[in-house]
């Protein structure tokens, strides 16, 4: 039997598992809510009522029929904020996860298919970005380099590609050894072109889980960071800074409640989404998977 097919069929085997994760309804939850910002994110501009940085309204209008979300301090209406700001938090937490898995897989790939001295380099300097904690790093880088969303994603690229470095060094590890990745190489396959044809096709649905936990965690620190005044900048709509204006009007409590609101609902919906698939490669619970999906 050829090296492709053993190689597929191991594929095959790895996102079998992972089907029936979106037929629980918990995925089927966290699907809907993740497609309901996306569509949000998509259309802002014909979804939102008004210009989000027009101030062009009473100041601290509380929710009502022309201003569902009220408005904020400067005059500005909260809900056209809340919608424009999926455009802004989304794309940046979905583009830094992205950045963070091809950077972060490809140091690991590398560091467990060679090992030695590569394993050692890459993953001692991991271990360096594991001795901080995550949002103390990522607020010192940003600082270094100046508030903007733009340094607040490379900040957070710093700190969050070790974590997929090592799900993907131990996933090598274990498939180096396995039979068509050993027929490869005694066919005359280079490293990288098993590394590339046979390894990380079967290794990419454990990273790809990580991915939907970790968007999540990005959307939470980019948003905290936002918060801190080391991200977004006014009068940018973003939802961390949104939350921050409101903490400082703290009696008009629709200010910070709308956007921590969507915050909460995207976070929630990717968690469901990763929570779903982690339980579909787990072998201890696959059969309850399999049984809530009946």
């Amino acid at each position: 039997m050829s090296t492709d097919i053993l190689a597929e069929r191991a594929k095959r085997r790895r996102w079998l598992k992972i089907a029936p994760a979106f037929r629980t309804p918990l995925a089927i939850t966290g699907v809907s809510i993740a497609l309901i910002w996306l569509v949000i994110a998509i259309f802002a501009p014909v979804i939102a009522p008004h210009d989000p940085l027009a101030q062009a309204f009473d100041r601290l209008q509380p929710p009502s029929a022309e201003h569902l979300f009220g408005t904020d301090a400067v005059g500005r209406d909260v809900l056209s904020r809340v919608v424009s700001g999926a455009r802004i938090s989304m794309p940046l937490a979905l583009s830094l996860v992205v950045a963070s898995m091809i950077v972060g897989g490809t140091l690991g790939a590398i560091a467990g298919y060679f090992g030695k001295v590569v394993d050692e380099v890459i993953m001692r300097i991991a271990d360096l970005v594991f001795a901080f904690p995550t949002i103390i790093l990522a607020m010192v880088i940003t600082a270094a380099l100046g508030p903007s969303l733009t340094n607040a994603v490379i900040a957070m690229l710093i700190v969050s590609w070790p974590a997929y470095a090592r799900v993907t060094r131990s996933l090598v590890l274990s498939a180096r050894t396995q039979e068509y990745v050993v027929a490869g190489r005694l066919l005359g396959n280079g490293p990288f072109t098993s590394l590339r044809r046979d390894i990380l096709p079967n290794v990419l649905s454990p990273v790809f889980v990580l991915a939907m936990l970790d968007v999540g965690t990005a959307i939470l620190l980019l948003a905290g960071l936002s918060f801190l005044g080391l991200g977004a900048t006014p009068p940018t709509p973003d939802w961390g800074a949104m939350v921050s204006d409101g903490v400082q009007q703290f009696s008009s409590w629709w200010i910070a409640a709308f956007p921590g609101l969507a915050i909460f609902t995207v976070v929630m919906a990717f968690n469901f989404i990763g929570d779903s698939l982690r339980d579909s490669l787990d072998p201890r619970a696959q059969d309850a998977v399999q049984g809530r999906a009946m």
